[in-house]
């Protein structure tokens, strides 16, 4: 029997896997006449100068009354919830419909330099503050390494002249069809502050998952198409050819999850049935697939793509072989990684669907699989989650402007990394 008790204890923020309006003119080089808000949003609140912690300006809560968004489901224990500073930009909701978002704005969004705005979209388990801009907040470990800088990719871009915004979505592990719409809903929010026409992206791991699916018009039936308003997208350790790790390394990954194994992590379980210290349970609330009438991870779901093929499985993990292709094992129980994809990932409908040629598309990877506190993805050069021939998988995309890894960070190390940050910054300008 194979696992470290402790070895997922920090994947509550493993992206894992994976404002008022405020009168002005728009800053120099705006390059449209200002568009007007779309009347399906509505500005609900807006949180500024000593409201607003981690060195952003301002937050603004939207609601977008498309029918058609739907309140998700949260696990009963509280370990979705929103939290800190994200519960009163919520408006004292820890559950928030998924109808709402925020928009974060970095000093200098109505005033630097640079032409087009960019928007940051994070990834799985995390927030806009703790991705772009303390990668400290949450204490040590929480950014990949032993200690955790106080700044990140918001105040190196601000710093150099860019108009930074950064979203913030109300659930962690949402269903990215609906995120997709909600990119698209920040994108016109800053079209109409800034007299834009065009914004640029950086999605960070699941981020990579809406930001794709929005430029692709990958959408519900409901939801509407892209409006054709990106220069550029660039994605960060984004799973642009899916991941298996919650599969492939099962036991590890499912010891931090199950509560009667003490586990409490805000991510998906690849299994339906798990035994604790002699006691065997069902959890369908932590299933990676819909179970029990609960379906509260689809957008973890949506990333998943089967490697074995190129990488094979973690023989070695207790119960490897039920945990990735589906059955009864000694300990576990699951349907397989097969069944999670049949129900509902989203990489092949975005393969098929592209990228349009007009957005010119930058992949980055890290090729240092040293996340601290969990058991590194080791079955192929990766940045401890993601294959790095994942996050620079090109199908799909006709218009590839750079690909670059950076092998001293790994997937949490992306967002903040110096070597990262500036490869960034160069795409940008």
């Amino acid at each position: 029997m194979r696992y470290r008790r402790n070895a997922g204890s920090r994947w509550r923020l493993l992206p894992a896997l994976l404002l008022a309006v405020v009168a002005g003119l728009p800053a120099t080089g705006g390059s449209a006449a200002a568009a007007e808000q779309p009347a399906y949003l509505t500005l609900e609140a807006s949180y500024g100068a000593g409201t607003v912690t981690n060195g952003w300006e301002r937050v603004d809560r939207y609601l977008d009354t498309t029918s058609g968004f739907r309140a998700e489901g949260y696990p009963s224990d509280g370990r979705g919830d929103q939290d800190g500073k994200r519960v009163t930009y919520f408006g004292g909701v820890s559950r928030p419909s998924s109808d709402r978002f925020l928009l974060y704005s970095a000093p200098g969004w109505n005033t630097g330099s640079r032409t087009t705005p960019v928007l940051l979209v994070h990834g799985a388990n995390d927030t806009a503050d703790r991705a772009w801009a303390n990668p400290g907040e949450s204490g040590g470990y929480g950014c990949g390494a032993l200690s955790c800088p106080s700044t990140g990719l918001m105040q190196s871009l601000s710093a150099r002249g860019h108009r930074v915004f950064a979203v913030g979505f109300a659930h962690k592990q949402g269903d990215n069809l609906m995120q997709a719409q909600i990119v698209g809903d920040a994108i016109a929010v800053i079209k109409a502050k800034l007299g834009v026409s065009k914004v640029d992206l950086v999605g960070w791991s699941k981020g990579q998952m809406s930001t794709r699916a929005y430029v692709s018009s990958v959408k519900p039936s409901w939801g509407r198409a892209y409006a054709g308003d990106v220069r550029k997208l660039i994605t960060l350790g984004g799973p642009n050819g899916g991941y298996d790790y919650p599969y492939a390394h099962g036991w590890a990954h499912d010891f931090s999850i199950w509560p009667e194994c003490g586990g409490k992590i805000n991510a998906p379980s690849p299994h339906s049935h798990m035994t604790c210290y002699g006691q065997y349970t069902a959890h369908p609330e932590f299933s990676m697939t819909p179970s029990g009438g609960y379906d509260n991870y689809p957008g973890q779901r949506q990333m998943l793509a089967r490697w074995d093929g190129a990488y094979g499985v973690d023989g070695a993990a207790q119960d490897w072989y039920t945990t990735y292709y589906g059955g009864q094992g000694f300990y576990t129980a699951g349907s397989g990684i097969q069944a999670a994809i049949d129900a509902g990932s989203l990489i092949a409908p975005l393969h098929s669907a592209g990228v349009p040629a007009s957005v010119t598309t930058y992949l980055l990877a890290g090729g240092s699989p040293d996340v601290v506190g969990i058991f590194n993805e080791n079955r192929g050069p990766s940045d401890g989650v993601v294959f790095i021939s994942s996050a620079l998988d090109t199908t799909g995309i006709p218009t590839v402007g750079g690909k670059a890894t950076i092998t001293t960070a790994n997937h949490l190390e992306l967002g903040w990394h110096n070597a990262a940050t500036s490869q960034v910054a160069t795409w940008l300008s």
